[in-house]
């Protein structure tokens, strides 16, 4: 199967699941164990509102309009239709409209670490995504499911696709990366890894 062949595939089964929208979040809540990457005194943990992935996606903006007809499942990479239908749902992604609500918000947001610059095993930036593979496996979700994260003082211990939840000021800021377009940066004071609850 060709790599766009691939690629609409995927983001169609991904689009289907989730009900025309890629907003699915890590598992369900579980016990954190902190690990702070320079933890502001001036902001107490709890000052930090629990957001979802949801709260990042303007109410009239469905993402499943975008991507292409199944049909277009039995072209190769190099059918015209294909290109042009994968390239306008890249456009549609990297352009994705941000709620302007959510700007300057201390938030506390659950997603999928990508790394951008780990420098002996310590990360000072990364992508939180909503859903494992994202950026790394698939193609980039749209920007407004994508978060740049800049922590103040570098994390140790963190490895690709982690699951970690990010305390920081949110704002509507958009970046390009190599591993994808984001619509919000977090400037965050802390990461705390997810750790599954006891059975």
């Amino acid at each position: 199967m060709s790599r766009l062949l691939t690629n609409l595939r995927i983001f169609s089964a991904i689009s289907l699941a989730s009900g025309s929208s890629l907003l699915t979040a890590p598992a369900a809540k579980a016990a954190e164990a902190r690990v702070e990457s320079g933890a502001s005194a001036s902001v107490a943990a709890d000052a930090y509102k629990e957001i979802s992935w949801a709260d990042l996606v303007p109410k009239d903006w469905n993402p499943g309009k975008f991507v292409p007809d199944r049909r277009l499942g039995m072209a190769s990479d190099l059918d015209p239709n294909a290109q042009s239908a994968f390239a306008q749902m890249r456009r549609a992604f990297d352009n994705a409209p941000t709620v302007a609500g959510m700007d300057g918000a201390q938030v506390k947001l659950p997603g999928y670490l990508v790394p951008l610059d780990e420098v002996r095993g310590e990360l000072k930036e990364f992508l939180l995504v909503p859903y494992f593979g994202a950026c790394i496996h698939t193609p980039p979700p749209p920007a407004n499911q994508i978060v740049f994260v800049r922590l103040k003082t570098a994390a140790p211990g963190f490895r690709a696709m982690d699951t970690v939840w990010v305390r920081g000021q949110l704002a509507t800021t958009r970046q390009a990366s190599y591993m994808g377009a984001s619509g919000y940066r977090i400037d965050a004071v802390g990461v705390e890894r997810y750790v599954p609850p006891p059975r």
